[in-house]
């Protein structure tokens, strides 16, 4: 599960794209000039980005986003989770019903293997 933790740490990572922190610093004003016109030059060609910005930009309390970005991470890991958890539980019927019905056409064979054997 952590290698799981680790991939939803920061989803643009795998991408190229800046950092949640860095966009988030970007927004609050915190960048040097220099990384600020990186991402500036990043944002003209990423929509994904342009858009979390966007989005950024229009919250009025920028202090509080850290928390709900980490709140929504740990939401979004639970149900991630709970998916799994599911999943496995399902996964596990499988093979088991597969076992039922092939100990019951088995004892269907012998039966009438028995039946037949026995009234002719």
């Amino acid at each position: 599960m952590s290698d799981m933790n680790e991939h939803f740490n920061d989803i643009f990572v795998t991408t190229g794209c800046p950092t949640q922190q860095q966009l988030l610093d970007y927004v609050q004003g915190r960048l040097s000039p220099e990384e600020r016109h990186e991402v500036e030059m990043h944002l003209t060609d990423c929509e994904l980005c342009s858009e979390a910005v966007e989005g950024l930009s229009a919250i009025k309390e920028k202090e509080k986003i850290p928390g709900w970005i980490s709140e929504m991470r740990w939401d979004l890991m639970r149900k991630l989770r709970k998916r799994t958890r599911t999943r496995r539980k399902s996964e596990n019927h499988i093979p088991l019903t597969v076992i039922i019905i092939c100990i019951i056409f088995l004892l269907l064979a012998l039966f009438w293997g028995y039946h037949f054997a026995t009234h002719k």
